[in-house]
């Protein structure tokens, strides 16, 4: 019989985990908000992945239940731990992707490197902050944010007023000067056992990620161990299982601050699914059931992944494939099976060489013919 992973949420990365849910005989069975989202072709149900009962249901006969976006409620994970169900990552681990005010304060107490920061609850307490960090500072939503989302530079209380007039929790952090944004996927499996994927850089455009250059470019050395060391760290000492992606601000002076957590696959490591051996969406999937994991090897020296963002103003990005596909033979696309709008990932490509420059301009120049913006 085969082994069954049960996906909470329908978007483009449970759709990305079919083919690797194919290649090794697992049933994969996706439990999506609404119909015709991106994994529509593994949708068993379609729920409410915030009602416990739904859950259940769609449980009942899976190996493992593990998630395409972090936002199912810890009461609701709670019933399916207490019905015998193996989450992964389970919510003790997940509560910290959720809530960015317990993952600063976690990694604190863990001595891994953040960006200065304060909880916030009044005006008073935002004018403090500013106060000790050169009148800016970065405020956040604790929890929901995403993609620039619950995101807000300020230099005063009064530009945040709406926020805390609505009772949300709030942090605020220092706003970093980083020359560039880096990101450290790893792999962990819950008998144990870690791997981790070469350091990448990110280039983010509006708050959300644009580009993607695998290895990241003059990271060998220092800079790759100390970063697969903060991974390994977060990983183990918060018992995540499955695939942990941690974005990383590189500071002027050379440091490394952790933004962000995601525990589970993430556009930072779309470019393995073409680049490298094992796949993050493969790696997901043998981690949380628990299987040997797989080599992490690059397959050439450079790979650039580049989202296609917003989609052409008419038609599909299938519409564009005659003209991107007869002029780039070798990259390599991914299509989500989304309508196109404005910012809206609908895809991404990949292109892997040995000549960086050369790699950068055909991923670039696929993606533009395929409609991004």
């Amino acid at each position: 019989m085969a082994l069954t992973v049960g996906v909470l949420g329908g978007g483009q990365l449970a759709r990305m985990m079919i083919p690797a849910a194919v290649a090794l005989g697992i049933e994969l069975r996706v439990l999506a908000e609404s119909e015709g989202e991106s994994a529509r072709l593994a949708t068993t149900s379609v729920g409410d992945t915030r009602d416990p009962d739904v859950l259940l249901a769609f449980a009942r006969d899976v190996d493992a239940i593990t998630f395409d976006h972090e936002h199912v409620p810890q009461e609701a994970l709670a019933a399916l731990v207490d019905a015998g169900i193996a989450v992964r990552p389970g919510p003790a681990a997940l509560a910290h992707a959720q809530d960015k005010s317990l993952m600063r304060a976690r990694l604190s107490d863990l001595g891994v490197p953040v960006p200065d920061w304060r909880p916030v609850t009044d005006a008073g307490d935002l004018a403090a902050f500013l106060g000790d960090h050169g009148g800016r500072a970065v405020l956040k939503t604790a929890r929901g944010g995403y993609d620039g989302k619950g995101v807000r530079v300020v230099s005063d209380p009064a530009e945040a007023e709406d926020w805390l007039a609505s009772g949300q929790p709030l942090l605020v952090e220092e706003l970093v000067g980083f020359r560039r944004e880096l990101a450290q996927s790893v792999a962990r499996r819950p008998s144990g056992g870690i791997v981790a994927w070469p350091l990448v850089e990110s280039v983010q455009r509006r708050g959300v990620c644009a580009e993607v250059i695998a290895p990241a470019p003059s990271s060998s050395g220092r800079l790759a161990d100390e970063a697969s060391a903060i991974a390994h760290t977060i990983a183990e000492r918060l018992d995540v299982t499955g695939v942990l992606a941690v974005e990383l601000f590189e500071t002027d002076d050379g440091r490394l601050l952790v933004n962000e957590l995601a525990m589970r696959p993430h556009n930072t490591g779309h470019w393995t699914i073409d680049g490298a051996t094992t796949s993050q969406f493969e790696q997901h999937l043998r981690a949380v059931l628990d299987l040997p994991l797989g080599s992490t090897d690059p397959h050439r020296e450079w790979a650039v992944m580049v989202n296609v963002l917003g989609g052409p103003p008419e038609g599909t990005v299938a519409d564009r494939y005659p003209r991107a596909l007869t002029a780039h033979p070798a990259v390599k696309v991914h299509e989500y099976g989304k309508a196109p709008r404005p910012g809206r990932k609908v895809g991404h490509v990949t292109a892997i060489g040995d000549d960086l420059d050369s790699v950068v301009r055909q991923a670039r120049d696929a993606a533009a013919l395929l409609g991004a913006e």
